[in-house]
């Protein structure tokens, strides 16, 4: 369920003429235009957390679902519904919010929006899903106190304030109980919209509730009202999700003026299976799904945009333009699905149920460009639309959020964007933050890496990227891990921003090498086997290979070295034994993606072998240096392997791990690792926390010469990289994954987004210049 918000500084705005319409017939204003030259940037990431303790090192969960602003626009509030209340954050500097503490609100937040001096929350006070009750609290910003709390017939969900002041929109959902039976309504009672004449003091203010039932042709005695917002006239567009319908009403005189089916729609070209391990494949279709949708934005006094998140059997993973009258003036269709895989967003687990979940939609004027806002709920964006040629949206830029995007808030006045996403688990190394962006004269500093397009005219599906190499100055590679099957390498051009995936190499066994190797060991389940299950696993019948691939190199006599992470444990962690489904393996492909050979680690070391092997790979002067993420077999240190490829031997250094100084523990291992020459090297240390929790995030250079086998190395800092992933002002990802040096000396990094799966899928690839000298 999502809400939306208008602040009195941008109704203030918007009866100047500023703010409002994409039609300069309906509202009297100039018409939108265009501005090449202006982008929304992300400037500051505010974490919920803190609002319970500075360093946000507390296990509570907490959430901003819907944000609104003071009048002024320096004051943000959020509601937070794990933690009961409404939190204030001050943006005087939008690039440094400051906490402001938070007011309980004695239930359950869903929606907050501004009128005047007050900020008005829906607060659910329901005891159950039958017996439903809310109130509609009045607080004053300024003190941060309640002045009066006003009794709703039901639970409520969004709020929405008119321009004009005179009226408060409060949808009541009275939402099902999914457990109830198949989940599937009816289920008493039926929702509703309250309108509240807000005209004086709040202490005046009366309500009116206008029924909804009866108009829908689902379900029609069980409306699920989610979402309002209101135009000039005074109308408001109340969605009913579960219905698939749509209504609008005259607040002056409580009456529905229309209403209508939200329509069906059939896509081509999407991804309708959820495969394990994952595979984006653009080539399935849905036919007369429904649209469902969920936030909804009037773009003029004749137009609004809805979100088609879906939610029973719907969900057409696009937005809408809908006239006035019910018609489609403009549907999206496949092209966010398309976006989403475009830019490395798409979660492949979504995908036989709602693709991105479009859950939010916000228009508004800036410096006299009309702009619309789409927030995916799954793929942990927002989608920026130009809307200056009528029922043609036109895609500006894609902004990073958090995990589970819901508000998103408008401040044109301040040329800022705010977007609150509300997924909060600190043991999955997800926080729920406050996104806050600002238009300015800027290139988009987000993607820092797309996709082009296939030959069928589909982008190239990436996600999960896991090591990186240097091809020249402008050219480097990657792979992508287990989270998909058919791995694959990716040519990756960085002489134009955003870097862009211009190739894909799949890899293959079709020389029955890895084939081979797997016939020539025993069938049995042993650390150092593959059985016939595990062999039809790794091998698919067009011959891809589903691998882990963590690092690759440049292979001197051509292509390429995959380092393949093993995926078993034998008396592992938490003092479970289990087989070995793969083993930690390098291989060689040519550079059409073919595997030339295998090399397997000793027997002795495979009998031991635990999680978190082979993380990274580099060959120099004839040697394959490999970097382990953690230690095995109750040894002291990971160890850094060196593969002679003269005379096929291996020789191992342990490497000094730093000590785990995040306040939520976890574990420090290596990453990636490249070479610099002269027997130096470079490797990325981490540790597994993110955000706010996140430490250790470093590069150190280690030198082999002279090392002998057994002999623990010694490490030099080069760089602290918590600066770097904090710079585009989102929260520091993870899993740093992926390094490459230039032959120029520059050093490029990047992190791995786990295939969008439990994170916000953005991806930094970062060019950290020439840090080596």
């Amino acid at each position: 369920m999502i809400k939306k918000t208008l602040t009195p500084l941008s109704m203030s705005l918007l009866m100047a003429g500023l703010l409002f319409g994409c039609n300069s017939d309906d509202n009297g204003e100039q018409a939108s235009k265009a501005n090449a030259d202006m982008h929304f940037n992300r400037v500051a990431s505010f974490a919920v957390c803190s609002q319970v303790g500075s360093s946000c090192e507390s296990d509570d969960t907490t959430a901003a679902e819907i944000v609104a602003a003071s009048g002024d626009g320096m004051t943000l509030i959020y509601s937070n519904s794990p933690k009961g209340g409404i939190g204030f954050v001050d943006i005087t500097n939008p690039a440094t919010p400051v906490a402001l503490g938070h007011l309980d609100m004695g239930g359950e937040p869903t929606s907050v929006t501004v009128l005047g001096g007050y900020a008005l929350v829906a607060v659910n006070t329901s005891a159950d899903y039958v017996n439903t009750s809310g109130k509609l609290a009045v607080v004053d910003i300024a003190t941060r106190t309640m002045v009066r709390e006003i009794a709703l017939p039901g639970q409520p969900d969004s709020v929405a304030v008119s321009k004009d002041g005179k009226y408060v929109a409060v949808v009541i959902e009275n939402e099902r109980d999914e457990n109830l039976g198949d989940g599937a309504p009816p289920q008493a009672p039926a929702g509703s919209l309250v309108i509240v004449d807000s005209v004086g003091a709040p202490a005046a203010w009366t309500t009116r509730n206008v029924a909804l039932t009866g108009i829908a042709t689902l379900f029609p005695s069980d409306p699920e009202p989610e979402y309002v917002d209101i135009n000039e006239d005074n109308i408001a567009v109340v969605t009913l999700q579960e219905n698939n319908h749509i209504a609008l009403v005259d607040l002056k005189t409580g009456t529905i003026t229309a209403h209508f089916s939200a329509g069906v729609v059939s896509l081509n070209g999407i991804d309708k299976t959820d495969d394990r391990p994952g595979l984006i494949s653009l080539v399935e279709s849905l036919v007369d799904v429904k649209r469902e949708p969920d936030g909804v934005s009037w773009i003029s006094k004749t137009q609004f945009v809805t979100a088609n998140e879906g939610d029973l059997n719907g969900g057409s993973r696009s937005f809408t333009v809908f006239n006035k009258d019910g018609s489609v003036a403009y549907d999206s269709g496949n092209a966010l699905e398309h976006l989403m895989t475009r830019l490395g967003h798409y979660n492949d687990r979504r995908s036989d149920a709602k693709g991105n979940e479009p859950e939010n939609a916000e228009f508004a004027r800036f410096e006299g460009t009309d702009y619309l806002f789409v927030a995916s709920e799954r793929s942990s964006v927002v989608a920026v639309y130009d809307l200056s040629t009528q029922n043609s949206p036109i895609h500006k830029q894609t902004l990073p959020a958090g995990v589970g995007p819901e508000g998103v808030l408008t401040i044109p006045g301040r040329n800022l964007l705010v977007a609150a996403s509300e997924e909060d688990e600190r043991g999955g190394v997800v926080r729920s933050v406050v996104n806050i962006y600002q238009y300015q004269t800027a290139r988009p500093q987000y993607p820092t890496l797309q996709s082009a397009n296939r030959a069928d005219g589909t982008p190239i599906p990436w996600s999960a990227l896991s090591g990186l190499a240097a091809a020249s100055n402008s050219t480097l590679y990657s792979i992508n891990d287990s989270f998909y099957r058919a791995n694959r390498i990716f040519e990756i051009d960085i002489s134009q921003a955003p870097a862009q995936i211009k190739a894909e190499i799949t890899i293959k066994d079709t020389a029955n090498v890895l084939a081979g190797l797997a016939a020539s060991l025993p069938d049995v389940k042993t650390a150092t086997a593959f059985d016939d299950v595990d062999l039809a696993a790794m091998i698919n019948a067009d011959g891809s290979v589903n691998l882990d691939p963590e690092g690759i190199a440049m292979a001197s006599n051509g292509g390429f070295w995959i380092a393949s992470e093993g995926a078993g444990s034998i008396t592992g962690e938490g003092g479970t034994t289990s087989a070995v489904s793969k083993a930690n393996l390098l291989l060689r492909v040519d550079a059409s993606g073919v595997i030339q050979e295998v090399v397997r680690l000793p027997d002795a070391l495979d009998a031991v072998q635990l999680r978190f092997g082979f993380e990274g790979v580099t060959e120099a002067d004839g040697k394959l240096v490999v970097a382990f993420q953690r230690a095995w077999n109750n040894e002291a240190h990971p160890r850094i392997g060196v593969f002679n490829l003269t005379t096929r031997t291996w020789q191992f250094m342990y490497y000094p791990l730093d000590q785990v100084v995040s306040p939520n523990g976890g574990w420090v291992g290596l990453s990636d690792i490249s070479a610099l020459g002269n027997n130096q090297f470079l490797v990325i240390e981490r540790d597994n926390q993110g955000g706010p929790d996140a430490r250790i995030k470093r590069l150190y250079r280690i030198d082999l010469t002279g090392k002998a086998d057994g002999s623990t190395l010694n490490k030099v800092l080069i760089r602290d990289l918590i600066a770097d992933l904090k710079a585009p002002g989102g929260n520091v990802p993870e899993k740093i994954e992926g390094l490459a040096v230039l032959p120029n000396g520059g050093v490029i990094i990047v992190n791995d987004n786990d295939g969008v799966e439990g994170g916000s899928g953005e991806t930094q690839l970062i060019k950290l210049g020439n840090i080596l000298n």
